[in-house]
């Protein structure tokens, strides 16, 4: 085994290595040791078939044909003439061919090579269990296929995930066969051609092989496994993007305290809020004193004095607060100077940031449950029926080869069900705090939309929220479980059926306008981080230049100089003054800084309306391919 392949055995295979082998294209060995229960139940099989016993899927039909047992010989090379067709081989290997070319009949658009893959190698280990009768050299064949880089074409749609996806499967199986078609090196052709180019050659299917190759769950679980690796960065993504938005909010970190999830330690709580907390380190926006905080004021010419402040696109202002506006709040404003900025004088943020642990983590634990069923199912055995050569004390082959369920894909339908009501669950959370950020009601000072919109002709950020807004309810309809609705197939001999298939393809489909909705949080939080940085820091430089009455020209209800409250008013403008000369500047989390440079690396800083559309197809670029973190 090299670095670059991935060695199968039919019990060790990770959600990880699988990724590995759809995404990165590594390659796959089989390990020879468990090649030899490969051949043991091919072995068995054969010497079943050799002494007449009766065996489903083997000697007998499929379905509801299954009371039909085969004869020695074909009763249609009795016509006049003899068979019109004139197959090649045994009735035994006709049923097993017949199998997989009339069941290869889904339709809809092809999968994506990755997720192709993930079928084939998922396929290949579950075979190399050695319950399932496959020759080695079928195994073989299979695995050359999967290595070659031939990647069948299989349609979306056609699975209802009970007897397994056998009609994807067949799609998988048939190329081997020398029919349907595949993809190889990025062209798309007749599978016999793709074997040939490839340097690989057509198979004859034996005794149950047919079955073996298209009865299990590998289309379901392919798609879950890949879906749930997207959702692992996504979680993690979102976390990302809702620390930007604390920050650019300079919002409030005791929701995300130790010691009050330790009061709920739900696990994906518990993780979440330590994650935001290791992204927010070193911020000196969070938690910092109300009345720092200034608040938005548009821009006009008399703004700044000061040729390194005439830059700027905004001005600063602050409210005072009089004495005789304070009472019943006296304990507030002996330790917070009266003056309102940008932040509300309450101790919480809204729930989008307050409940962000919460609400991320219940979607982390719903991921961790459809990976504790996924990491199981990538080495169980899914075929049927199911052969156990070594059974001891075994009189009869009904106690070897034993029919039961395991291609019923409800335990993957149902976790994926879970995940798919959690994803608009993500989504939705961070549009709130997109929402938020543009919204002059809520966003704590920032500007209207993020923009200085002086002449009243920018619309700023507005139109991001349409677009993040319209994702939510795409992926809100979009959230109904397949697995609740079951139609009957086979005459009713497969008389309920998990939909397995549609759920985990619908959920893998969702992930994309998931990561677009996070994307556009991330885009707007990076304005929104620059206007708050800036803000600050053009407040933090007035005050150090050590003229009071210069910041507190920026000051709005100031009384006037005959006043009696002027004395007051002065002396708490100085105050302020203080407080601000004497903090280091402003900035957010250092992982938050990081991804914010990412950012702006590819975007600029949107002072004046421009055309977004570039804009938004880069973030969205960005988090599709992990760049941002």
């Amino acid at each position: 085994m090299t670095a670059k392949t991935i060695l199968l055995d039919g019990n060790s295979l990770t959600r990880e290595q699988l990724v590995a082998v759809a995404r990165q294209g590594l390659g796959v060995e089989l390990d020879k040791a468990q090649l030899t229960r490969v051949q043991r139940a091919a072995d068995f099989l054969a010497d079943k078939v050799s002494c007449g016993e009766p065996t489903y899927g083997v000697t007998t039909g499929f379905g509801s044909n299954a009371d039909k047992l085969l004869g020695a010989h074909r009763l249609r090379d009795e016509l006049p003439g003899g068979h019109p067709d004139k197959p090649e081989g045994t009735l035994l290997d006709e049923l097993q061919h017949n199998l997989i070319i009339t069941h290869a009949v889904c339709v809809g658009k092809p999968f994506a090579e990755e997720v192709v893959r993930a079928m084939l190698v998922i396929r290949i280990n579950t075979l190399m269990r050695g319950h399932s009768g496959i020759r080695v050299e079928t195994l073989q064949a299979l695995t050359a296929l999967l290595n070659s880089g031939v990647v069948p074409v299989v349609p979306e749609k056609g699975s209802v995930g009970a007897s397994g996806d056998l009609a994807p499967l067949s799609h998988l199986a048939i190329v081997l066969l020398g029919g349907g078609e595949a993809f190889y090196q990025g062209e798309r052709m007749p599978g016999a051609e793709a074997l040939e180019r490839a340097g690989l050659s057509p198979i004859r299917l034996s005794f149950k092989e047919g079955l073996a190759l298209n009865n299990g769950t590998a289309q379901m679980l392919a798609t879950a496994a890949l879906a749930l690796d997207s959702l692992e960065y996504l979680l993690d993504t979102a976390d990302l993007a809702a620390a930007m938005t604390l920050d650019a909010f300079a919002g409030r970190s005791g929701a995300l305290r130790p010691e009050v999830h330790a009061l709920r330690p739900h696990p994906g709580q518990v993780e979440t809020a330590e994650h935001v907390r290791e992204l927010l380190e070193e911020s000196t926006l969070v938690d910092i004193p109300y009345h720092l905080v200034p608040r938005f004021k548009q821009w006009t010419a008399e703004a700044w004095e000061q040729p390194e402040d005439q830059a700027l696109s905004f001005d600063i202002g602050w409210d005072w607060v009089p004495a005789n506006q304070r009472h019943g709040r006296e304990a507030f404003y002996s330790r917070f100077l009266p003056f309102r900025g940008g932040k509300k004088h309450q101790p919480q943020d809204a729930y989008c940031l307050r409940c962000m642990p919460q609400v991320h983590g219940a979607v982390r634990d719903a991921w961790a449950q459809a990976c504790r069923v996924i990491d199981i199912e990538l080495n169980a055995v899914t075929d049927n029926p199911l052969i156990f050569p070594d059974a001891e004390g075994a009189q009869f082959i009904e106690e070897q080869v034993i029919s039961a369920g395991h291609f019923h894909g409800m335990p993957l339908a149902l976790a994926m069900s879970y995940v798919k009501a959690a994803i608009p669950v993500l989504a939705s959370i961070s549009e709130r705090r997109l929402n938020k950020l543009v919204d002059p009601a809520t966003n704590d000072g920032l500007p209207a939309f993020l923009t200085g919109n002086e002449d009243g002709t920018d619309s700023g950020f507005m139109i991001v929220q349409y677009t993040a807004a319209a994702l939510v309810n795409d992926l809100a309809t979009r959230a109904h479980p397949a697995s609740v609705y079951s139609v009957p197939t086979s005459a009713n001999a497969e008389d309920h059926v998990s939909m397995g298939a549609n759920e985990a393809r619908h959920v893998l489909e969702m992930m994309e306008d998931l990561s677009h909705v996070i994307a556009l949080e991330l885009y707007t939080a990076a304005q929104a981080l620059d206007f708050r940085q800036a803000m600050l820091n053009a407040a933090r430089r007035l005050a150090a230049r050590g003229d009071w009455k210069v910041l507190a020209g920026k000051v709005a209800n100031a009384p006037r100089e005959d006043h009696p409250h002027y004395a007051q008013f002065a002396a708490e403008v100085q105050q302020l003054t203080e407080a601000l000369a004497g903090v280091g500047d402003f900035h957010a989390g250092t992982a938050v800084r990081k991804a914010h440079d990412v950012i702006r690396g590819y975007i600029d800083f949107m002072s004046r309306d421009r055309a977004m559309d570039g804009d938004v197809r880069t973030v969205c670029e960005l988090v599709s391919r992990r760049a941002i973190h």
